[in-house]
């Protein structure tokens, strides 16, 4: 390939936020790697973007793309207000701090939230069944999974609002200063609710576990690892499952021969949201990963210091791996898909996704036969990074 060819994807302008997949079949028709100016971007920013299943499943483990760009010299004011996290380490320092919050957040731990999530559920739809319609957005989607975290890790109710505004700006910033500004005022918050969880003794949720959790050697998680994990476990915990639900519901609502099936055998429910994990998965590009090294991937030589995005979203897509990519099939083995991506930095919070994705759906189903779209839905999320909406109307 030519390394002087750059697509520039903000030339595809609006079009390629509501649509990507066919902007990636372009792609990945002219090859499975390419160097790329996302949409936004500044004028002299490139990085390399990974749009064939094979290449990205081979990248997403591979030891020479870090997490850390300290490895290239590359430092983000971000890291230094809220602290190294899962996705900003490589081994040794990504598996010391993995195994320390493994510790506390642990299947079983999720395995007892089951009742909690489907209490949490049935109220919501209470409150939304209780009028003609509703943006199934914000009040199924959204406040479930915030919920859900929110009382996991012991952040007070009084401050969830907030905290939803502050989070959305994160994952899905408007401009680059309400993105620093929001996170400025997320890192203030968690130094406070963590001291809080310090000073409380015991809390029984999983942050004030964490600040007491200590391995074999003694070894504990410092005050800024603390505020890092939980701001990963806050934002990954809650944004994804938001498009998660979202996107589940707006795929069968837009394909009723799979919403039929659905409905006449709710078996099929792991199968639909497996399916939408790939079709329409909630994370659309893994976070930036830094060449530590030269390497080859997909034919292309990728020099050290270069920045590489692992799409996701157009990997999923991929016909080689999966047949008919395009086709939305509740049915489809959808094993290897990589939408909580794949090797040491796979997602630690697929089983609650997974937990909360599954009752919404098929709750909401079992209370709502009559549930159909209310009108268009609202724009998508702005950015490569997440790939969902802002609102789903709905009726019933």
């Amino acid at each position: 390939m030519d390394r002087r060819q750059v697509v520039d994807l903000g030339e595809y302008g609006e079009a390629f936020r509501r649509d990507p997949h066919q902007v990636y079949a372009r792609l990945r028709a002219a090859g499975p790697v390419h160097r790329v100016r996302p949409p936004d971007a500044d004028a002299s920013y490139e990085t390399w973007l990974v749009v064939g299943y094979e290449e990205a499943r081979a990248a997403l483990a591979d030891p020479r793309l870090a997490k850390d760009g300290a490895k290239i010299g590359v430092t983000f004011i971000d890291q230094q207000l809220i602290g190294r996290h899962l996705l900003t380490t490589d081994p040794p320092q990504h598996t010391r701090l993995r195994g320390l919050v493994a510790r506390a957040f642990t299947m079983r731990r999720v395995e007892q939230l089951r009742p909690r999530v489907q209490r949490i559920t049935d109220d919501l739809l209470d409150e939304m069944l209780a009028h003609e319609g509703a943006d199934l957005i914000a009040s199924l989607a959204y406040p479930l999974p915030l919920t859900v975290i929110c009382e996991l890790l012991g952040v007070p109710e009084m401050d969830r609002t907030e905290f939803r505004k502050i989070s959305t700006q994160v994952v899905a910033p408007t401009d680059p200063e309400a993105e620093h500004e929001a996170v400025v005022r997320l890192g203030e918050y968690l130094t406070e609710l963590i001291e809080d969880k310090r000073c409380a003794g015991p809390t029984g949720d999983l942050l004030g576990d964490l600040v007491r959790t200590t391995a074999e050697d003694g070894d504990r998680l410092s005050p800024e690892e603390l505020r890092g994990m939980a701001f990963l476990l806050l934002i990954a915990g809650h944004e994804t499952t938001v498009n998660l639900i979202g996107n589940g519901v707006l795929a069968l609502l837009t394909h009723p021969d799979q919403l039929a099936a659905l409905r006449a055998d709710m078996s099929l429910i792991d199968g639909a949201v497996e399916e939408t994990l790939r079709w329409e998965g909630p994370v659309e590009n893994a976070t930036i990963r830094y060449a530590a090294e030269p390497l080859e991937l997909g034919g292309v030589r990728i020099e050290r210091g270069e920045h590489v995005m692992i799409g996701l979203t157009a990997a999923q897509r991929d016909g080689v791996r999966f047949p008919a990519p395009d086709r939305f099939d509740i049915r489809r083995d959808t094993r290897g898909h990589l939408a909580f991506g794949h090797g040491i930095h796979y997602c630690l919070g697929a089983p609650l996704a997974r937990l909360e994705g599954r009752t919404a759906i098929a709750t909401l189903l079992d209370r709502a036969p009559g549930l159909a779209l209310d009108g268009p839905h609202g724009e998508w999320l702005p950015g490569m990074l997440m790939r969902g909406l802002r609102t789903l109307p709905v009726r019933w």
